[in-house]
């Protein structure tokens, strides 16, 4: 977690541009590299489906959602991938679980456990 999914892009070229994504992201968002998910999905594109990034993460200020964006289109219109649509899909840490439970159940009891 975060996940970067990206759609209608070809394999060759998220394999070439995910290290520095990887990086960059992780620099923007304050957090380690290792934790940081990039998938590329496949479609199949009936009409009109633009090449897009979906980032699922928790909420941040603006000002990082707008980095990250910024960031990804410059990346991909490197390789001549223009204009695609870039979207967060906010997660809830009360909503995402791990081993069947909440994540901010585990962030107390790991907190609890450490102290």
């Amino acid at each position: 977690m975060p996940f970067l999914r990206f759609k209608g892009f070809d394999k060759s070229i998220i394999e070439q541009v995910s290290p520095s994504i990887i990086e960059q992201f992780s620099t923007i968002v304050d957090i380690p590299q290792e934790i940081v998910k990039i998938e590329l999905l496949h479609v199949d594109q009936i009409a009109n489906s633009p090449l897009s990034v979906e980032i699922y993460m928790f909420q941040r200020e603006q000002e990082i959602h707008d980095a990250v964006a910024a960031m990804i289109h410059a990346k991909v219109s490197e390789y001549n991938c223009h204009n695609p649509h870039i979207f967060f899909v906010i997660l809830s840490p009360s909503l995402y679980y791990k081993e069947g439970k909440p994540l901010n159940a585990l962030r107390k009891t790991s907190y609890q456990t450490s102290k």
